[in-house]
C-alpha cells in the first residue's frame, strides 16, 4: 500500500535530524504573467534586510526545523550558462539561507559520473523520501513517498556525493 503523502508542515515537522533536498531541473512552471518571477524579470529585486516583505510560512516552517536541531541542506544541480529560471532561484536563496537552510550549487557538467534519481526529492532523517514528480513544462504532478531501502540508500548517496563537489552559495557566483 503506497504511503500518503503528508503537508509540507507535517513532513518538515516530523524530522529529527536531517531534511536534505536535491533539486535538478532549470526550469520549474510559474507564471510569466504575473507573480514574482515576473516581477523579478521587470527588474524588481527583493531587499534582503526587508524581511517582512519576503518572509512566508515555508521560511517559519524551516527555521523552527532548524531550531529543533534538523541540519536542512538544498543541493541545485544546474546546467551552465545558468537559465532564467535559475538566475531567479540564485537571488532568491538569500532566503532559504537566512531561514537556516545550508545550500550548494553543482554545474550539471560535474554530475556526469553521479548515479542521481530519476525525480527531485526530499530525504528526511535518512529514512524517508518524498518525491517531487513534475510535467514537461515544469509543472508539479504532485508528490509521492516511499521508505524503499534501496532508494532511500540511492538517495542517501547520491545527494552526498553531489554536496560534496557542489559549491556553497555564498561562493558560487554566475555570469
Amino acid at each position: 500500500m503506497p504511503l500518503s503523502v503528508p503537508t509540507w508542515d507535517e513532513l518538515l515537522g516530523s524530522a529529527r535530524s536531517t531534511a536534505v533536498h536535491l533539486e535538478m531541473r532549470d526550469a520549474y512552471a510559474v507564471d510569466y504573467e504575473s507573480g514574482p518571477f515576473a516581477d523579478w524579470r521587470a527588474g524588481h529585486r527583493l531587499d534582503p534586510a526587508d524581511q517582512a516583505s519576503w518572509w512566508r510560512p515555508w521560511h517559519t516552517l524551516i527555521s523552527d526545523a532548524v531550531n529543533r536541531g534538523v541540519v536542512v541542506r538544498r543541493a541545485r544541480v544546474v546546467s551552465e550558462p545558468v537559465s532564467e529560471y535559475t538566475r531567479f532561484l540564485y537571488d532568491g536563496t538569500f532566503k532559504n539561507v537566512v531561514a537556516g537552510e545550508r545550500v550548494r550549487w553543482l554545474p550539471r557538467r560535474r554530475s556526469s559520473d553521479i548515479a542521481l534519481p530519476g525525480n527531485d526529492f526530499w530525504l528526511i532523517d535518512g529514512r524517508l523520501i518524498r518525491w517531487n514528480h513534475f510535467t514537461g513544462d515544469g509543472s508539479s504532478a504532485g508528490g509521492e513517498m516511499s521508505e524503499n531501502p534501496a532508494a532511500v540508500k540511492l538517495c542517501a548517496e547520491a545527494f552526498e556525493e553531489v554536496w560534496s563537489r557542489a559549491v556553497p552559495h555564498e561562493n558560487y557566483k554566475i555570469d
